[in-house]
């Protein structure tokens, strides 16, 4: 099987806030994905049109973009449990259960990252065996065609990224149907006194199904540190 280290770093890294010291990287990223060459010739080129159309972009407006699809609704973000458990009480302990899979791996987040943030769930995939990671990343395969869909909607070239993701796990990108984000004031007003019990952020039946973490065998691990 092919080796796939380099690939989820750089996709991992495309996923990143486009800072200065990314855009200086870019070239550098999509010239790793080519060499290794795991994934498919015509999105390869996706993702170096990707990488053109940031360097083009005026700086400001390619950091105004990333967050404006990012980080304004659930439906695109990158926060994979925000898609499972929202605002529930389940996230917390999921959260803990994730990170303690990566410190068994020997992956230790600083106090700044998340573990279920895409870019982390790719750099922890990156340190694992091939199959490992394929199987890894195919237990959130449901999630991530969904954030593809939404990015799709919204003709973003992120969803190149989100399907080269969706590749390295074994499963096809396909268009899926998502609920639309409701609008931000809503989503962040404060609820009405007495208004009963919300479901609000919470996964309903039929929707979000739970991620089901793979643990590395022993000689996994130790493949990995």
């Amino acid at each position: 099987m092919k080796q796939t280290r380099y690939t989820l770093r750089a996709l991992a890294r495309l996923l990143s806030y486009p800072d200065e010291q990314l855009r200086s990287e870019l070239d550098l990223l999509v010239d790793a994905i080519d060499q290794e060459a795991t994934l498919p010739a015509t999105r390869r080129a996706e993702l170096r049109a990707l990488v053109t159309g940031l360097q083009r972009q005026d700086p400001m407006e390619a950091e105004s973009r990333y967050v404006e699809t990012f980080d304004r609704g659930r439906a695109t973000s990158l926060h994979l449990f925000e898609h499972v458990h929202g605002d529930s009480r389940d996230r917390g302990p999921a959260m803990i259960d994730l990170a303690q899979t990566y410190e068994k791996a020997g992956l230790f987040l600083s106090p700044d990252e998340l573990p279920d943030h895409l870019c982390v769930v790719l750099e922890f995939a990156s340190t694992q065996p091939p199959q490992l990671a394929k199987s890894f990343l195919g237990e959130m395969a449901h999630i991530l065609n969904s954030i593809f869909s939404a990015l799709l909607q919204r003709e973003s070239s992120y969803a190149a990224v989100i399907a080269a993701v969706l590749e390295m796990a074994g499963e096809k990108p396909q268009a899926v149907s998502i609920t639309q984000d409701e609008p931000m004031d809503e989503s962040w007003a404060e609820p009405q006194a007495f208004d009963g019990c919300s479901t609000r952020g919470q996964a309903r039946p039929g929707e979000a199904q739970p991620i089901h973490i793979v643990r590395p065998s022993r000689s996994a691990e130790r493949a990995a540190t």
